[in-house]
């Protein structure tokens, strides 16, 4: 279907956060996405509700309005008794944003999100959260700056997107015409490691399917990443130091390949498939490293619904028409023995005088409603007929670097600053930058 801004399906509306708005609160920020926009304050006092005093812990409140002017009609304003949807939204807002915020590190004091609608064209509540986090970690910041706060509290980075079926066609982000119009309206709140906090969904016009349900999933996982990468853009000069690193689920069982990718890629929190629940068996069946990467990475990122990265790595012999090749891991029959895997090699590079080889490293990234990116290092060297070093993996004893050394022989931050892996790393880290 059209939409009435020209949007495609899965794409926001354009969305800018200004802080430092109110030059009174000790955190602020005006959110616009499309025309609804919202003024964020965070206001911080000492001291807790009477359920907390004395237990060494903070709190975290919201609450919201709509300002008479923000709608078409002009909306009464709120007196002691607030409207019931009111009350909804700031509930709402509140326990979304104390899942970003550890109460004993922020100590027996209170802060109190306060969110303004100044005009509204669908999702004020959801930008409200975007916006109320923004401010909260402006506070925050202002609290170490003062040295009233030593260690930071700031645990979680939280954003909120809205998605809905209109005219039987899934959306993102809905203004308030498709949102008055959703046969299903559904309000997503997740933090950076891709983890529901709040997931508010209802078949309004008529049910929705397994299918559509996990598409407006993929939708808003999406919008969320773009939304938490505005977030942390808008935070550069106000904390973003306090924010934590955004997830990415590295697809390999293999513990040595897992530490050298944090290593490399210290900016962003890696980890293993296990850990977040996969443990299923992927079928190398690529002909390519690189197709060999793109498997990997989307049968974790569809299982998990997480951002997915995966490498396919291996050494390139050139006498022997690039075997071992995507079979690096399996050259002699079993996954993973690697010396095995060294013999066979050696025994079949006998008498062969051309010791040319590469190590090649084929990079995915898979991410839930977008294409898969990938991105290619190769490293060049020589294949000893013995292996040297204690270090490393797989073929590293046999790989000699131009510095006569094999990467068995080289520290782990020597080889990660040259190898294969560190190359294609490399460019995934601008790839990296851009989407996460």
């Amino acid at each position: 279907m059209n939409r009435s801004d020209g949007r495609v399906p899965m794409q926001t509306r354009p969305c800018t956060i200004e802080t430092d708005y109110m030059k009174t609160a000790d955190g602020s920020c005006l959110i616009s996405t499309g025309n609804t926009r919202v003024i964020c304050t965070a206001s911080v006092e000492e001291g807790v509700p009477p359920f907390l005093r004395g237990q060494g812990r903070g709190w975290v409140t919201a609450e919201y309005a709509m300002l008479p002017a923000s709608t078409g009609h002009r909306k009464p304003r709120d007196g002691i008794k607030k409207d019931g949807r009111s009350v909804e939204i700031q509930r709402l807002i509140g326990r979304s944003l104390r899942q970003a915020v550890d109460m004993e590190k922020l100590g027996e004091r209170t802060i109190t999100l306060d969110c303004d609608v100044l005009q509204a064209d669908g999702g004020t509540r959801t930008a409200s959260i975007t916006g109320a986090y923004v401010a909260l970690v402006m506070a925050v910041h202002k609290l170490m700056q003062n040295g009233l706060l030593q260690v930071n509290p700031i645990i979680g980075q939280v954003a909120a997107v809205s998605a809905g079926l209109v005219n039987d066609t899934p959306l993102l982000d809905l203004c308030y015409v498709e949102d008055s119009n959703a046969q299903t309206d559904m309000n997503l709140v997740l933090n950076h490691r891709g983890e529901f906090i709040e997931l508010q969904g209802t078949g309004e016009g008529r049910a929705f399917t397994q299918r559509e349900l996990d598409t407006l999933l993929a939708y808003g996982r999406a919008g969320i990443r773009g939304l938490m990468r505005t977030q942390r853009q808008a935070l550069a000069d106000y904390g973003a130091h306090l924010l934590p690193a955004p997830r990415l689920v590295v697809a390999t069982g293999n513990a040595h390949k897992l530490e050298e990718l944090r290593a490399i890629l210290s900016s962003w929190d890696l980890v293993s498939m296990q850990s977040v629940g996969f443990t299923d068996d992927i079928a190398e069946t690529g002909t390519t490293f690189e197709q060999n990467a793109v498997l990997k990475a989307e049968a974790v990122m569809k299982e998990t619904g997480l951002p997915a990265l995966a490498d396919d790595s291996g050494l390139s012999v050139d006498a022997l028409d690039g075997a071992p090749g995507v079979c690096s891991a399996r050259y002699a029959g079993e996954h993973g023995d690697s010396a095995a895997n060294n013999r066979l090699l050696l025994q079949n590079m006998e008498g062969i005088t051309d010791r040319r080889c590469r190590f090649v490293c084929a990079v995915a990234l898979a991410l839930p409603g977008e294409a898969t990116r990938t991105v290619r290092g190769e490293c060049e060297g020589t294949l000893l007929a013995a292996p040297r070093g204690e270090s490393g993996f797989g073929y590293d004893p046999l790989f000699l670097y131009r510095n006569d050394k094999t990467f068995a022989e080289m520290s782990g931050a020597a080889k990660n600053k040259v190898s294969h892996r560190a190359r294609a790393m490399e460019q995934m880290r601008a790839v990296l930058a851009e989407v996460l």
